[in-house]
């Protein structure tokens, strides 16, 4: 008796283009982006499999082949060489370059304002069309955002921010809501997305060492999650604590919860500069950090267990800087 097949997961675009004219090949390149299809060899495309990115290859095939060119669509399941894994850590890379390049722009525009903009700046107007095609964007960079990738909730920030520099002035700052108390979140259940990377690990260690000592964790995809009682979402999109302007997860659980044990304000900063790539700090030990998280990622693929391995390596960080001066 036979196992039975895995139903596929993939849908394959495997494409070959007249060399003229030249626009067309650039043209499918700009079509199988918006997809959000990412390449895994020379002309062969993957996309999740589904009614909508099957339908959405399909009018790309037909694009290609009345032009002159051949597509082949195929519902694909990887058994030698490329893992799932694998595939989905390339959407998870392709994804983050867009929210990345997309929270760059926004701190940009946002470090260019003056300290107040009167509601009557002539610059007000365009900055406001700029604010819309900013979020546009981010929407447009969602529908594609199979995996949820780390990189939104950086880029969200990042436009929250600029929103709430333009929106200065206009009404009364809101009352400051009351910090959290830590005892009111002891044995909770604390859900973040799947495949942790370094915010969701240091975090996750940050709470069990320094806030729920009993926590549970639980991965779920992320999109649209609604927290169920005792629960707490954590470095989510609209998640309890997540990124603030341009403070990471971590940062935000430090502030909220006043933690001010020596040695993490420099782990915070590692951190900062691995998750929110703008280079604020310049710890010159964030690459190491971020080469043995990706080890870990690579090496792990359950999240608790990239949860319990970073820990040790984020206690042991935490030691080496209690001992350092001016950390």
């Amino acid at each position: 008796m036979h196992d039975e097949p895995d139903e596929p997961r993939w849908l394959l675009l495997i494409h070959q283009i007249p060399p003229k004219p030249a626009y067309f090949r650039a043209k499918v390149g700009r079509r199988l982006a918006r997809l959000g299809a990412v390449a895994i060899k020379n002309s062969v495309y993957v996309l999740p499999l589904n009614e909508q990115t099957h339908e959405d290859l399909q009018w790309v095939a037909r694009e290609i082949a009345s032009d002159g060119g051949d597509a082949t669509l195929c519902k694909a399941t990887f058994v030698e060489g490329l893992r799932d894994d694998q595939i989905e850590a390339l959407f998870h890379a392709a994804r983050d370059a867009d929210y990345m390049q997309l929270a760059e722009e926004a701190r940009q525009i946002t470090s260019e304002l003056p300290t107040r903009l009167g509601r009557d700046d002539e610059r007000r107007p365009a900055l406001e069309a700029d604010l819309v095609r900013l979020r546009k964007r981010a929407s447009e960079i969602l529908t594609i955002d199979f995996f949820a990738a780390s990189g939104r909730e950086s880029a969200e920030s990042a436009i929250a921010a600029l929103e709430k520099r333009l929106r200065r002035g206009e009404k009364p700052p809101p009352e400051e809501e009351p910090r959290p108390r830590r005892d009111a979140y002891q044995g909770r259940t604390w859900v973040t997305r799947k495949n942790v990377h370094v915010d969701r690990i240091a975090s996750a260690w940050l709470i069990r060492r320094f806030i729920d000592e009993g926590a549970r964790f639980a991965f779920v995809a992320g999109q649209g999650y609604r927290a169920k009682n005792g629960e707490v979402t954590f470095d989510m999109y609209e998640g309890e604590f997540t990124h603030v302007g341009d403070a990471c997860t971590f940062e935000t659980l430090l502030d909220q919860f006043e933690i001010r044990e020596p040695g993490l304000s420099a782990i915070a900063e590692i951190v900062h500069d691995i998750d929110v790539k703008d280079g604020k700090f310049a710890r010159t030990e964030a690459p190491g950090v971020a080469a043995l998280i990706a080890g870990i990622a690579v090496s792990e693929r359950e999240d608790e267990a990239r949860i319990e391995l970073g820990g040790r390596m984020f206690g042991a960080l935490l030691e080496l800087f209690r001992r350092k001066r001016g950390t």
